[in-house]
């Protein structure tokens, strides 16, 4: 895979991070071809998205519009090095992620991971996505109400692309935390795979 190429592809998620997590639904139209499809898989009943939408502007309602409405202070963390990332005829498969937010209505922690499928179009010029499936393998609801666990969780992190042996070093002490108050971060110290 030439570099050139790659590096449109960095660009388009890292637009699609933008967009999704600050709620900017335009950003999706310069990622995604018109024509687009997104598909989800859940493996956890703590979060609903339609199975499927196709089109950009469904695209960005589903993911920035009705998605920002819910939650807020979203970071969402591609579990890779932005230069080790691999791409085979025009796809980058099993790119594990991870996502830290809240949802303020319910005084809520949401942290959640799993992996995106990312299909792009075949101009070299401007590549856009064509195909982006989300599959959730896990998504906890954990009470914060004054949001200090999602501070913590999010601090000292690389945005947004960070290297599993940081996420593992980061989530592994505050697991580690006497208070015990963290726990939980040890299931997600590791890439869904």
């Amino acid at each position: 895979m030439k570099n050139s190429l790659l590096a449109h592809y960095r660009h388009a998620l890292e637009t699609y991070i933008d967009a999704k997590d600050n709620t900017k639904p335009a950003r999706i139209h310069e990622a995604f071809a018109p024509e687009a499809v997104l598909t989800f898989s859940l493996a956890t009943q703590n979060i609903a998205f339609p199975s499927r939408s196709v089109g950009v502007k469904a695209i960005a309602k589903t993911l920035v519009g009705d998605f920002g409405l819910r939650y807020s202070h979203c970071r969402t963390y591609y579990l890779c090095a932005s230069e080790a990332l691999v791409a085979h005829e025009r796809v980058i498969d099993a790119l594990p992620w991870l996502v830290v937010m809240r949802e303020a209505a319910a005084g809520a922690l949401r942290i959640g991971h799993g992996t995106y499928r990312w299909t792009f179009d075949a101009n070299d010029a401007a590549p856009r996505v064509v195909q982006f499936h989300i599959r959730i393998a896990r998504m906890d609801v954990i009470d914060d109400p004054d949001g200090a666990l999602l501070t913590r969780l999010q601090d000292g992190l690389s945005y947004p692309w960070l290297a599993p042996g940081d996420l593992a070093a980061r989530y592994g002490a505050l697991a580690d935390d006497a208070s015990g108050s963290f726990a939980f971060a040890r299931e997600f110290a590791q890439p869904a795979r």
